[in-house]
């Protein structure tokens, strides 16, 4: 049995704002309703995932493999910086500049994507 990634997440929300009425409503909904949520939950196993990979599917240049770090400003917690990088010469790092190219020349067409990818 995994702990799903929503759980974690979760556990921070109400630590940040106690009053806020949706999510200690759905905490409880989902407590009650799933006894593996409710054994994570009483973990108290509170994190944030800080960096990883992610996989996306851009809908012009297909699939992207990046890693991810993540800041938060020491006098604003509720701030959220994500930094995505792909590795140099990869199949993800060509689709970002090609994307990131469009935003320069003003060309983000479909057809700029399909004489770049065929």
């Amino acid at each position: 049995m995994r702990e799903p990634r929503s759980a974690p997440p979760a556990r921070t929300s109400p630590r940040r704002d106690p009053h806020d009425q949706h999510t200690t409503a759905l905490v409880a909904d989902l407590r009650e309703h799933s006894p593996e949520f409710d054994h994570w939950w009483e973990q108290h196993r509170v994190h944030q995932r800080t960096h990883g990979s992610k996989r996306l599917r851009h809908p012009l240049v297909g699939e992207l493999t990046v890693e991810y770090e993540t800041l938060s400003p020491p006098g604003d917690p509720d701030t959220t910086l994500f930094a995505y990088t792909a590795e140099a010469g990869s199949p993800s790092k060509r689709a970002l500049d090609l994307l990131a190219s469009w935003t320069l020349t003003g060309s983000n067409t479909r057809a700029a994507c399909a004489a770049q990818w065929g």
